[in-house]
């Protein structure tokens, strides 16, 4: 298999700009931006201006949850009507304060139902909006791609490629302009846990449908810590990143970076919008080091990644500063994603036959092949430019950079064949069963020979300090092994790690790491997990 090759076959034409009725423009709603007019002149609207219930002049508020809601239904309504793609509303679930969760499937297969799209063997491409409340752009630029998937110019990519949208992750933390969801937790850190309904919704629709491309559209903060730290306001339209975690196959980074991330950035380039890599800096005003993405598994991007799709973040300027800008942010997204989905279409044969190999060469890893435990970023330096608040001049800046293209590794251990949970493991076994992975229970009695934990005294290891409050900060745990014959009682849980979904296993089972069930709690103690030395014996059946 050669991943980097062209498909073989005709190329599908590749989408013409996406086509928007020309309305008058919004006038901006009063905002207390960090700036003036000098630095405003910098981030001119687009020639067209795009139209959505959120975007509608006079409007100060962004699409509602119920107008988000009649926008797919309509869509779904007209595709059912017309003789062009079939559309339909998927119900995802329900956030923690009851709104609906929902999607747009768009797709030329003959139905819009999970086995039937998989029978048609053509990649699907899920892309998602807000699942921070107060970052509206994506939602509004997912509308607006929906509506030309099902009526417009981006119909043509629909002979390669599905698509599923997902404008609103986070409805609860939309309508109270918030970012977390109704109880607190940060959703985009939830997708390894899943504890929270809206992450949930997410891995559902991905266990259905398979994605092999995720998008997850977000925004950044424009001032405040940057501000504050470097005496500048951040310039860049998209900040662009793929999954950077450890155990990542090497085949689906490279077409992250050489399929994706680059054309996006021509893409860009081509309307006069500016990228970089995404970062972020710690609330910490002291610190003025500048760190990539996380390297933690329990984001959507590395959750996705280790799920071996290839897994995209596109982050626009936007959090902060109101509506300012809007039709600029949302053009941002729209020309990203729109070279997302050319991309995707271009190289379909070559996504099916890379998912094929990577899924072959994960599952062959199981009972030999070391993998890392934990991992963090490489420090290094990098200029950032910046922009000077009064005059709208370019601020160029020289930053402490810690880079997450290249991981030190701080800790490693041989792959298992498999983890034995215990009977009482039963909300964990849940867990990864939502996220797709093949869990069995033991029905008689049984023994494996096996590895259980022991926690030594802690050490203080490697912190990667982000922009999450604490969100990369932990401390290495030294974890002693011991080897031997393990019972499996029945009613146990066995999962096989020789299955594409064994890097994930990794990061929920190996308990020594901020994102692993064992610290977070969904496993009560060391003695809940063993690992299995070799492929058991054990009479088993399959958890529904």
């Amino acid at each position: 298999m050669a991943p980097a090759s062209a498909p073989a076959g005709t190329q599908p034409n590749t989408p013409a700009s996406v086509q928007i009725t020309p309305i008058a423009a919004a006038p901006l709603e009063p905002a207390s931006a960090p700036y003036g007019s000098a630095v405003a002149a910098r981030f001119p609207d687009p020639a067209v201006v795009y139209s959505t219930p959120g975007l509608a002049p006079g409007r100060t508020t962004f699409t509602s949850n119920a107008e988000v809601r009649a926008w797919l239904e309509n869509l779904a309504q007209q595709s059912a009507s017309g003789s062009g793609p079939k559309a339909a509303v998927l119900s995802l679930g329900r956030s923690q304060h009851g709104d609906p969760i929902e999607g747009l499937i768009v797709t030329q297969a003959p139905g819009t139902d999970a086995a039937t799209v998989l029978a048609a063997a053509r990649p699907t491409v899920l892309l998602i909006g807000q699942q921070r409340g107060n970052e509206p752009a994506g939602c509004e630029a997912l509308l607006v791609i929906a509506r030309e998937l099902v009526q417009g110019l981006l119909r043509p990519v629909l002979g390669q490629i599905n698509v599923i949208i997902v404008p609103r992750a986070n409805p609860d933390g939309a309508a109270a302009g918030e970012a977390l969801t109704a109880d607190g937790t940060d959703m985009t850190r939830d997708h390894l846990l899943l504890n929270t309904p809206e992450a949930r919704a997410l891995a559902q629709v991905a266990r259905a449908y398979h994605p092999m491309v995720v998008v997850d559209l977000r925004e950044y903060t424009v001032a405040g810590r940057y501000l504050q730290k470097f005496g500048a306001i951040q310039g860049y339209d998209a900040l662009l990143d793929y999954a950077t975690t450890a155990n990542m196959p090497e085949f689906v980074t490279k077409a992250a970076e050489e399929w994706f991330r680059q054309p996006i950035v021509a893409a860009l380039k081509a309307q006069s919008l500016s990228s970089e890599w995404y970062y972020t800096s710690s609330a910490d005003p002291a610190d003025k080091s500048v760190s990539m993405g996380t390297v933690q598994p329990d984001t959507e991007r590395n959750v996705e990644g280790l799920e071996n799709a290839v897994s995209l973040l596109v982050a626009t300027r936007g959090v902060g500063i109101g509506r300012l800008h809007i039709q600029r942010r949302v053009q941002t997204d729209v020309a990203a994603i729109t070279s997302v989905l050319g991309s995707t279409a271009r190289r379909a044969n070559d996504l099916i036959q890379l998912r094929s190999f990577v899924e072959r060469e994960v599952s062959a890893k199981a009972c030999n092949e070391e993998a890392v435990i934990a991992a963090a970023p490489t420090p290094t330096q990098r200029n950032l430019v910046m922009i000077d608040p009064q005059t709208g001049l370019d601020h160029p800046v020289t930053v402490q950079w810690n880079s997450t293209l290249q991981l030190r590794t701080l800790k490693t251990r041989i792959r298992p064949c498999g983890y034995l949970l215990s009977a009482g493991s039963s909300v964990a076994a849940q867990r990864l069963r939502l996220l797709g992975v093949p869990v069995m229970q033991v029905t008689q009695p049984g023994t494996v020979l096996g590895e259980t934990y022991q926690q030594a005294t802690p050490s203080a290891g490697a912190q990667e300090n982000v922009g999450s409050p604490a969100a990369d900060q932990q401390s290495i745990t030294n974890m002693g092994l011991v080897r031997g014959v393990i019972d499996a009682p029945v009613g146990s849980y066995y999962i096989p790690v020789n299955q594409p979904l064994g890097s994930v296993l990794l990061a929920a089972l190996e308990p020594d790491t901020r994102s692993s069930y064992f610290s977070n709690h969904l496993l009560d103690s060391l003695q809940s997990a063993a690992r299995v030395l070799t492929v058991p014996t054990l009479t088993l059946q399959d958890v529904p």
